[in-house]
């Protein structure tokens, strides 16, 4: 105890110094624990001045004169017109925060002592020093900010918002990171007559709020901290931190960093760990965090980061996983968002990873896939509590997107089938055969650890519901994931997939455009390459007239972030437009973005008259 004591004296003796530094933010979002102090002055910037981000090797800190990314090595494509737009910037400060209490003081150098000396981060893919290097480094909050310039014309049906979701840790890792941890921040894209705002937002989550409060990182990372033995050693931290008030568990420890969703008129941020966190893009583009939504009480764990809205019916359809009894359990809500009963599948018989699923019009089909979840092996095996079961055999479940109970769950084994994300799913011959679109991992060893080494293999998966048979089509040869479609094909058949080129993942080299009625071989029929230092990520679908019953599925518009490492100071993001129909999926427009954009996970488009809808129901 004396001991103990005087390593607790010593820490307190030194508590100014683990006060932390006053931060200039961009911030407009006053929190209930922290006060922000607000300079109403707002001063004209000159297109050559940067915006202020979180120093870090690629973070931007000039502008350089934008060039086409169509080709670097050529002049800018005829046709296209360069505006140039006044932005103004309003700068808040946010003083500093109250030093560390005692508890937090304590947990935290007993964290340092576990990340340096009992299990430190030295494995790449939780070494914070790789994980975030370039333009997966972190970034402050911005403003609705006006982007000073535009190729080309941003089409009329883009009027609304691009918002993507994705990591962005709010304070840098004391010890092991994934690229899973990071808080979720907002990057909305607000498009109106030809102008775009551009706006990032964290997403209020419990746990940012908490570390706010702290002024440090108090939440254990999900995906990295508990790993063997030190993993045992900070989950018993974590629990001292609990007990001692600095986060309450029972609120919530999710990120909401992985999706967005948008039914019942409302916008919801998605991370699987938690509830939906329910958000709002006000119309001069602020992103707003409105609260952790239960439901009305109905839900009470987690949810899929990937429901599917039926775009006929508006219904939703979700499900959670979990490494307790019952494993799986699906439900939906109703075309005014109200949550229907739980159907809890008993018939998974280990705890899976299913980050993702499908739906027809008359199934849902989910996948239990190789990757297990096992906690035992972080006690026993001195290893992680998620991995990857060579010896296990995939399976494809189908149940009735209406069932009330799992009896009609039937499970069709599929060897070496890994599915993370589905493309889309349909019925064939009355509904006595699913089809299934989706990449397969073919290296699902590397999931977790090795991300760069992944590679994915588009299939197509037909289940002849009569007689069991599972027959497999590959439609493309290419590295390839994060597929999307015309939204209002969903859940019925489609022609066309538009790709993310992982070179490596999690980046994207590029996208391809598929044509699934190509018939055998390679069904690939436009590809479009960022550029040399370019990479972005998940792309997403904008019809040029929704409400035109008779327009061709592809005709619209590829909208995406990416980012150029290749331009000076760090490199430069753009939003890109493609035409989805062109078989170069020619870039109509870009934007230069006013501040670097990391990449990130999954996003959508919502129309302005959505937008609306959402505003109106808030009042």
């Amino acid at each position: 105890m004396a001991a103990l004591d005087a390593f607790s004296s010593s820490l307190f003796t030194s508590l100014p110094s683990l006060s932390p530094p006053s931060r200039r933010v961009h911030t407009d979002i006053p929190t209930k624990i922290s006060a922000v102090k607000i300079d109403d002055k707002r001063t004209q910037q000159s297109p050559k001045e940067s915006l202020p981000i979180r120093p870090s090797s690629s973070s931007s800190t000039a502008a350089a004169k934008p060039e086409g990314l169509e080709n670097r090595a050529k002049s800018r494509p005829s046709g296209l017109i360069i505006k140039n737009i006044e932005r103004k910037k309003t700068t808040l400060t946010q003083p500093r925060p109250q030093a560390f209490s005692i508890p937090t003081i304590v947990c935290n150098a007993f964290d340092d002592i576990i990340n340096n000396f009992v299990d430190p981060p030295i494995r790449p893919s939780v070494n914070p020093k790789h994980v975030l290097s370039e333009n997966f480094a972190p970034v402050d909050e911005l403003p609705p900010t006006e982007c000073l310039e535009v190729e080309g014309e941003l089409p009329p049906c883009l009027d609304g918002a691009y918002i993507r979701n994705g990591p962005n840790p709010r304070y840098l890792p004391r010890g092991p990171y994934h690229l899973f941890d990071g808080d979720g921040m907002l990057h909305s894209l607000r498009i109106s007559g030809g102008r775009a705002t551009l706006c990032s937002r964290y997403v209020r989550t419990f746990k940012y709020m908490a570390e706010e409060k702290a002024g440090c990182a108090v939440y254990p990372n999900v995906f990295s901290a508990f790993h063997g033995y030190g993993g045992i050693a900070r989950g018993a931290v974590a629990a001292a931190r609990a007990l001692s008030g600095q986060f309450n568990p029972l609120q919530g420890v999710g990120l909401a960093n992985t999706s967005v969703v948008l039914f019942g008129n409302r916008l919801y941020a998605l991370g699987e760990s938690d509830l939906p966190y329910e958000m709002r893009v006000s119309s001069d583009g602020e992103v707003h965090t409105v609260g952790r939504c239960d439901f009305d009480g109905k839900l009470f764990m987690g949810m899929t980061a990937h429901p599917k809205v039926d775009p006929d019916s508006g219904e939703v359809f979700a499900f959670r996983y979990g490494p307790v009894p019952p494993y799986l359990t699906y439900f939906r809500f109703n075309a005014d968002g109200i949550k229907q009963p739980d159907v809890p599948i008993f018939s998974l018989g280990q705890p899976s990873m299913i980050h993702d699923f499908a739906i027809t019009k008359r199934f849902a089909v989910f996948v239990d896939m190789q990757i297990v979840m096992n906690p035992l092996e972080m006690i026993l095996g001195n290893g992680s509590p998620v991995g990857a079961d060579p010896t296990k055999v995939p399976r494809i479940g189908i149940i009735p997107r209406y069932a009330e109970d799992e009896s009609e769950m039937r499970w069709f084994e599929v060897p070496g089938f890994n599915m993370m994300h589905a493309v889309n799913a349909w019925d064939e011959e009355g509904g006595d055969a699913v089809v299934l679109i989706a990449p397969n991992l073919v290296s699902v060893e590397h999931t977790l650890e090795r991300m760069h080494l992944l590679h994915c293999m588009v299939e197509k998966v037909r289940i002849d519901l009569k007689t069991g048979l599972v027959k497999r089509t590959p439609v493309a040869a290419d590295n390839l994931e994060f597929g999307i479609i015309n939204p209002s094909y969903t859940a019925k058949k489609n022609r066309y997939s538009y790709m993310a080129v992982g070179n490596p993942f999690p980046k994207a080299s590029g996208l391809v455009k598929l044509d699934l009625e190509a018939g055998r071989g390679d069904c690939t029929v436009a590809r479009r390459e960022y550029g040399e230092g370019c990479y972005g990520g998940e792309v997403f679908f904008v019809a040029r007239n929704p409400e035109d019953e008779k327009a061709e599925e592809d005709d619209g518009y590829i909208v995406s972030y990416v980012h150029d490492n290749e331009k000076p100071g760090g490199g430069e993001s753009r939003f890109l437009v493609m035409d989805a129909r062109s078989p170069t999926l020619e870039i109509v427009a870009s934007v230069k973005l006013p501040a670097r954009v990391p990449y990130g996970f999954h996003g959508l488009f919502v129309r302005e008259s959505d937008l609306e809808k959402q505003l109106q129901w808030l009042k």
